[in-house]
């Protein structure tokens, strides 16, 4: 049903606004920055048109009132108000964005003090409803109209353009840093080469991590759309120096989810030093304990540069890892070291130093460390088993030495085992599958 009366706009919280247009606040009274949730207010309301009232006569001798069919105009029909309080229409548009009024007849009219000499408006041409509207497009009324569009058109405000697109760039940026992260994921896992030698756009081969992306954007268009040359050059998340945070990231949280796996229990230490490529003296360290579900588990937990090999230093650096990891010394119950001086010393060697703080940390020679030394002892002292390895050496040097004599090595290796098969000394079709698998 058409409004009767003037009421108001309950959805604005903070204040009520009074929809009648000879009664209501100009816009510039109210708070600055409450003024175009206001706006908005009477906007989504539209123009005040009551249409089921009285409209009085005027006083002159043709006593002229309000038509309401001025309402149904289609110049009209948006911005036309009517004030049954004062008897005078007035112009929404103008009013919310007009500034604050300067006291002039005729330019407050259809703003502020309203319109109602109503024996103008059927003029022709000179109809004060039509000149308030203008010929020019860039008329007051129709630059207000427009700045009405827009206000309306929350969605295109350049504060939401640029909320949109920095959200598109935030879910692209995700999806590349993801795939860069899942592909390092995988190259670690695989003990694979990250670098290649040349990862110019030109070369044929930009080393295994870039090219596992461009594998992996081959089956997905949007990881496609987003990764190497069309990312930002700021945002590719390939160069090496985010290869390697993506590693230690990954290598924190398995370091940090093997102490919350070990918990309160105890737990053994396995530790052996060597020289690595670099010819940096390295230790490793790995963890051995029994888990929650009665499972004894072994997991290797960290690499060390250490700057030499005495015990001390060794010492020391283990019991920084553990500490810096909340695993407690009083918890180690077994420590496994090879048969160096350094380690096994009974005085000062690591499980000296180690019992002399934890009593109960016994140390147990490597079973690895003892079997070679068993088998290099035995070799030596039985002279039947070091000649067996003389010889085995010198044919493994000769057939590995000789492309050719491999492949005769391998093609008399093939006729008797078929020969075997043929007598039934093996079962062909066994070796036919274990064959096929390797």
């Amino acid at each position: 049903m058409p409004d009767e009366y003037p009421s108001k706009c309950s959805r604005i919280q903070f204040e009520e606004i009074d929809r009648d247009p000879g009664s209501r606040k100009q816009i510039c009274e109210f708070p600055i920055n409450k003024q175009d949730e206001i706006r908005r207010a009477y906007l989504k309301e539209g123009p005040y048109q009551p249409k089921n009232i009285d409209y009085p006569y005027n006083n002159d001798t043709h006593r002229r009132r309000f038509q309401p069919s001025w309402f149904e105009l289609h110049s009209h029909r948006d911005w036309l108000e009517y004030s049954p309080s004062i008897d005078a229409i007035y112009c929404l548009p103008c009013y919310l964005f007009s500034k604050k009024p300067i006291g002039r007849p005729g330019l407050d009219a259809f703003i502020s003090t309203g319109f109602n000499n109503w024996k103008k408006v059927n003029d022709g041409m000179n109809c004060p409803l039509l000149r308030h509207v203008g010929k020019d497009p860039n008329s007051p009324h129709k630059i207000v109209v427009k700045c009405c569009d827009d206000l309306k058109n929350y969605s295109r405000h350049i504060d939401k353009l640029i909320e949109k697109q920095t959200s598109k760039e935030l879910e692209n940026n995700r999806l590349r840093l993801k795939t860069s992260i899942e592909c390092a994921r995988w190259l670690a896992f695989q003990a694979c080469a990250f670098r290649g030698h040349d990862e110019r756009l030109d070369s044929k081969n930009r080393g295994n991590f870039i090219e596992l992306i461009k594998f992996t954007s081959t089956f997905n268009d949007k990881i496609a759309s987003v990764v190497l040359e069309n990312a930002p050059r700021n945002a590719k998340y390939t160069s090496p120096t985010i290869q390697k945070e993506i590693l230690h990231i990954l290598a924190s949280n398995v370091r940090n989810a093997i102490p919350e796996e070990i918990g309160d229990a105890k737990f053994c230490i396995l530790v052996d030093e060597a020289r690595d490529e670099s010819k940096r003296e390295q230790m490793a360290i790995i963890l051995r304990f029994v888990d929650k579900n009665g499972f004894l588990k072994e997991r290797f937990f960290h690499v060390v540069h250490v700057r030499d090999t005495t015990a001390l230093t060794l010492k020391k650096e283990i019991c920084d890892i553990l500490s810096r990891y909340n695993l407690h010394i009083e918890n180690i119950r077994g420590q496994g070291y090879d048969g160096a001086s350094n380690m096994r010393g009974e005085w000062n060697g690591l499980q000296a130093l180690f019992l002399k703080e934890c009593p109960y940390a016994y140390y147990v020679h490597c079973m690895a460390h003892r079997l070679q030394l068993a088998l290099v002892t035995a070799s030596r002292e039985v002279k039947v088993v070091h000649q067996f390895f003389d010889h085995l050496t010198n044919i493994i040097n000769l057939a590995v030495g000789s492309s050719k004599r491999n492949d005769e090595l391998q093609y008399a290796q093939g006729e008797q085992i078929e020969n075997m098969i043929a007598s039934n000394e093996k079962e062909g079709a066994n070796y036919k599958q274990r064959g096929d698998a390797e």
